[in-house]
């Protein structure tokens, strides 16, 4: 048998103290946990959101007009000149590719190179490289009107 120590063998009688875990703030406004609060006298607190529960389509922050007219940069981003739209059209005709196809190639949407047909573009070096890439034309020298 095991033998037991020869020191004196004490109690230690502090008090231990445990703790409840705090609720999440998911569990608070679980729908039962507050009704349960609500019954039992518990204080509850509500906050009123703003503009909760409408319907009403979120609004742009209002402008400072003063700061813009202060603005020294032109309000208009820059767009494909004409000379690049036709250089896209011409070498992919060439090519007899579909804006789809040549999306597809270009690992984009279809929308992206119809834009950038068009004229409605705004000029990104990534892309036109990409289209050079493909098309095998000089596009990125022209890109400013």
């Amino acid at each position: 048998m095991p033998s037991r120590s020869a020191g004196v063998i004490k109690q230690d009688w502090e008090p231990v103290v445990m703790h409840k875990a705090r609720p999440k703030s998911q569990d608070l406004r679980d729908p039962k946990a507050v009704n349960h609060a609500l019954r039992s006298g518990a204080p509850v607190q509500t906050i009123k959101k703003f503009d909760a529960g409408s319907n009403k389509k979120a609004t742009a922050p209002v402008v400072n007009a003063r700061k813009l007219e202060e603005e020294t940069e032109p309000a208009a981003l820059g767009r494909i000149s004409t000379e690049v739209r036709q250089a896209i059209q011409k070498a992919r005709l060439e090519k007899k590719m579909s804006q789809t196809e040549l999306a597809k190639l270009i690992n984009e949407q279809p929308k992206v190179v119809q834009e950038y047909e068009n004229g409605k573009a705004v000029p990104n070096q990534a892309i036109l490289a990409k289209m050079e890439r493909v098309l095998g034309v000089k596009l990125r020298g022209k890109t400013g009107k």
